[in-house]
């Protein structure tokens, strides 16, 4: 046999025994290329949207009073009071009754008079308004479990990994958008 053709035999076998070696090496290196997703948490946050709300209500209002001490109440109670007492008895008699009832007819004209002005009333019609907060949830990430080389951990992703999380060739987890 020729000495060329045994060197490039052998040499051609080592080549090829080598080429396989480094491909399985490679392939047995490798760790897994995915994480085992073993729970997914969805993370929340409240939002308040603060809007109006306003409706119509009715109000009593109580009218401006002119004569606060009710003197015009008191004036016509007291000359009604007076003519009817001058009504009674005669003499001193008749002038003792005009006076009580002078005295009295004012107390009472009065009183009529204060209980009127505090029912003179009207009603309007007013907007009133407050704010009130509407709340709503809005998903801000995910908590996710997984399981890599037998070993727990636990990270937050801005989406829902699925079932996997793709690991890089150094085995940290890729986190980003597929």
């Amino acid at each position: 046999m020729n000495k060329s053709l045994l060197i490039g035999t052998v040499l051609g076998a080592v080549g090829v025994t080598a080429g396989g070696a480094v491909a399985t090496y490679s392939l047995v290196d490798r760790g897994p290329e995915y994480a085992e997703v073993l729970a997914v948490q969805p993370v929340k946050e409240t939002i308040k949207t603060p809007r109006q709300v306003c409706k119509d209500v009715a109000v009593t209002h109580q009218r401006p009073v002119k004569d606060t001490h009710q003197i015009a109440g008191t004036a016509i109670g007291a000359i009604a009071g007076g003519l009817l007492g001058n009504q009674i008895g005669g003499g001193n008699g008749k002038k003792i009754a005009t006076v009580a009832g002078a005295i009295g007819g004012g107390y009472a004209g009065n009183k009529v008079q204060e209980g009127m002005q505090e029912r003179d009333t009207y009603t309007t019609t007013e907007t009133r308004c407050s704010t009130v907060n509407d709340t709503s949830e809005k998903v801000v990430g995910y908590d996710v479990k997984y399981l890599l080389d037998g070993k727990a951990g636990q990270v937050r992703m801005d989406r829902d990994p699925g079932s996997q999380i793709p690991v890089d060739k150094s085995g940290r987890l890729i986190l980003g958008q597929q």
